[in-house]
């Protein structure tokens, strides 16, 4: 006996039979659903969010903060404020340190004129598309805490994370494919917390996608009549909705149905999203990436890029993981090969998100935890340490005035001297563009309404275009 005459026997054999078929016949009951699309408080500008994020703490010193007097000032002393000393281990906390000259070389790119390292060179050529915001800061110069507050808002306390804000505040826009997906080879600093719900439906916490042959493991049907699974989704889905009327007050429960009904469409639809047979020779060029490859920063954009084209939301890319990451302690060069994994890939992205006229209601977000130190304990020190007080992250497309640089710090990138930009700030930003008040954005929880923001953020209106 198979499961389908299995299934038949036990419903014919049934008391219940006539209430079960009437349930199975019937126009189900909507549900409220979390996931439907929802109006913005005003017009967006983006409808979507790419976030990248290089894990480790990149450099900007290095990469996108020009500074002529570090080069100048190569080994001359610096006497160390005492809270930048804390970025140091205890035994190296030395209050007089030496300024480190950057290790690739600067130029004046594009029309804009906007200063960018050879580090990146892919990327520089995108110079008028980006919006570089040198006046970074956090609230902690430990990773797993630093990263926290780049996603979520809090350095010291578990919340939910942007995408899920995102997802909680507009829905989504295809029901068959998560409207917040994560991109990532490894777990990064603080692990699935950076794309946990929290205390928000669970329909909202960001599915985890892992480069490689199965990026969603058991997406592929179980049964293979579909038939079949149609007829025992469907008895599910009755006992489910069965269930749900006695606890309506539940939207937790509410909000597991409506998972379950996303995992099943994306049997249908999730292999199709991440099969690049489609994509034609040019593009594979474009991005740098090996037809049948399915590995790589280069497969996690152009992956980014169709998920966007279908509809989901949110799409995070993080390029390493909690190790052989950014955090150049030892030698900064160790920057060269993390910048070639990522810098052709990103480019492409931008451009071929231009081409098909997806940047303009896009919203790409480069963004790291913290930035590294100008100076370092010996002269001619290889490696630099954790800075909290100043780094560089940027933005393009989706409302974006590119090609020009907000904020500023000091003359040799230590401290902020103008236009300082918290991430509450740079969160606010993210929400208005896409047409979210952030202080309207709010969830009540333990007796009280939370946002992402928390009680600050300010929207940085010098971005806007």
């Amino acid at each position: 006996m198979n499961r389908r005459t299995a299934i038949r026997s036990l419903l014919g054999s049934s008391l219940v039979l006539p209430g079960i078929l009437s349930e199975l016949l019937a126009t189900p009951p909507a549900l409220d659903d979390p996931l439907a699309p929802k109006l913005p408080h005003f017009a967006p500008k983006a409808k979507r969010v790419i976030f990248l994020h290089m894990s480790g703490g990149v450099s900007h010193v290095d990469s996108f903060d020009y500074k002529p007097k570090l080069i100048a000032d190569h080994n001359q002393p610096y006497a160390v404020p005492k809270k930048m000393l804390a970025a140091f281990a205890a035994e190296n906390r030395s209050a007089v340190k030496f300024y480190k000259r950057p290790g690739w070389e600067f130029k004046q790119r594009g029309q804009s004129g906007l200063w960018i390292s050879e580090l990146f060179p892919k990327i520089a050529s995108c110079a008028d598309d980006l919006c570089l915001i040198r006046s970074m800061f956090s609230d902690n110069a430990d990773h797993a805490e630093a990263t926290l507050g780049i996603h979520t808002g809090s350095v010291s306390f578990t919340r939910p994370s942007m995408g899920s804000w995102i997802s909680y505040g507009l829905g989504t826009e295809n029901a068959n494919l998560p409207g917040f997906m994560v991109i990532a080879p490894a777990l990064p600093y603080s692990g699935a917390q950076l794309w946990s719900a929290d205390f928000l439906p669970g329909c909202h916490q960001g599915t985890h996608v892992v480069p490689g042959p199965e990026p969603v493991p058991n997406i592929r049907r179980r049964v293979a009549d579909p038939e079949l699974q149609d007829m025992e989704l469907s008895m599910a889905a009755a006992f489910n909705r069965r269930h749900l009327a006695s606890r309506s007050a539940d939207p937790q429960l509410a909000a597991r149905i409506r998972s379950f009904e996303t995992a099943c469409g994306m049997q249908a639809a999730a292999p199709e999203a991440f099969d690049l047979a489609g994509e034609n020779d040019a593009t594979h060029e474009l991005y740098g990436l090996p037809r049948g490859s399915t590995k790589g920063f280069a497969w996690q954009c152009l992956i980014a890029r169709r998920l966007a084209e279908r509809g989901v939301r949110f799409i995070e890319l993080i390029d390493t993981g909690a190790s052989r990451n950014w955090d150049s302690h030892g030698n900064i060069e160790e920057h060269a090969p993390l910048a070639r994994n990522v810098d052709q890939p990103i480019a492409a992205l931008l451009t071929d998100l231009k081409q098909r006229g997806m940047l303009a209601d896009t919203l790409v977000v480069w963004a790291t935890e913290f930035g590294r130190t100008p100076f370092n304990t010996a002269k001619d020190a290889k490696g630099r340490e954790h800075h909290a007080q100043a780094f560089t992250c940027w933005m393009a497309g989706g409302g974006v005035r590119g090609g020009q640089a907000h904020g500023e710090t000091d003359d040799y990138g230590n401290t902020i001297v103008r236009d300082g930009v918290h991430f509450h700030d740079l969160h606010a930003t993210i929400l208005h563009l896409l047409g979210l008040d952030h202080t309207r954005l709010t969830y009540r929880h333990g007796g009280r309404d939370y946002r992402l923001t928390d009680v600050s953020g300010t929207v940085i209106k010098p971005l806007l275009a």
